[in-house]
């Protein structure tokens, strides 16, 4: 998320988790290249909550945008905004009403139901742990019962990309690709139509490079922050992509989300019944 002294606040307010209230406003962001920084606020419930939560907004001069099902505690939040002049923007208000008209039926106003434990819910669990037991390369004798697998060079996003992928349900494992090291019999055996090979610009992955190399204090002329060493990787890597018959994705300059949506939409209609 870009950040900077002087960036924009936005907070976001949900009954839930806030899940929906964040995807929303990275979705939105990423048409935007000023400095901006993202704050959630959960389980928000009460009246006394939201009158607390418009002050510290119009203390930081923040946008709000929210998701509450129950209609008394986001009219709380439209009321005091209002008070102190804090701009808001209310996600499931308008579509709750207009789905009452549709249906001519009551809303139930229940907080909480989107997240709360369901089938959906344990799956997102049990691949979020499978992504932090496959990261990296590791525990690949169960590589195998990974739903997607990443494979790149190093610093091409993979643990983020992997993590995210994960939340959304999908067990994901991330397999490095070290040079002068071939790549590991379990990847190389597993379904292609699941590995998802990950490329970077030459150019951009040198920027990204020098960068962990200065926070690393490391030697600033190592192989791996050298451009000519780094554009035989990339090569060497997109290579092995097209014998595998691995699908690339290239990654430069682009946001996990983005990232992550191209991913499925090429994987999903692969899926059982779709």
């Amino acid at each position: 998320m870009p950040e900077s002294a002087s960036a924009s606040e936005i907070f976001v307010l949900s009954d839930g988790t806030g899940e929906t209230g964040t995807s929303a406003v990275r979705a939105v962001m990423l048409q935007f290249t000023n400095p901006w920084r993202l704050r959630v606020f959960g389980q928000v419930r009460t009246e006394a909550e939201a009158q607390r939560l418009m002050t510290q907004a119009a203390e930081a001069r923040a946008l709000v945008v929210f998701s509450l099902v129950n209609k008394n505690v986001a009219d709380a939040v439209l009321r005091h905004a209002k008070k102190r002049s804090v701009p808001t923007v209310d996600l499931l208000g308008p579509l709750i009403s207009n789905v009452a008209i549709h249906l001519k039926g009551e809303p139930r106003q229940q907080p909480g139901l989107l997240h709360g434990f369901s089938d959906d819910y344990f799956r997102r669990v049990e691949a979020v742990e499978f992504a932090v037991r496959h990261d990296d390369g590791a525990n690949l004798r169960s590589l195998f019962e990974a739903d997607l697998v990443l494979t790149g060079v190093s610093r091409t996003s993979k643990t983020p990309l992997s993590m995210y992928l994960a939340q959304r349900g999908y067990k994901t494992g991330n397999v490095p690709l070290v040079p002068g090291v071939e790549p590991p019999r379990e990847l190389l055996e597993l379904d292609p139509r699941k590995v998802f090979g990950l490329v970077i610009e030459p150019s951009v992955l040198l920027t990204v490079r020098q960068a962990r190399v200065r926070a690393l204090g490391a030697a600033p002329h190592s192989a791996y922050a050298d451009a000519d060493a780094i554009a035989q990787e990339v090569r060497r890597a997109r290579r092995l992509f097209r014998s595998r018959g691995w699908r690339s994705l290239d990654v430069s300059g682009r946001a996990v989300e983005e990232n992550a949506s191209r991913i499925l939409e090429l994987y999903e209609p692969l899926l059982p019944g779709l």
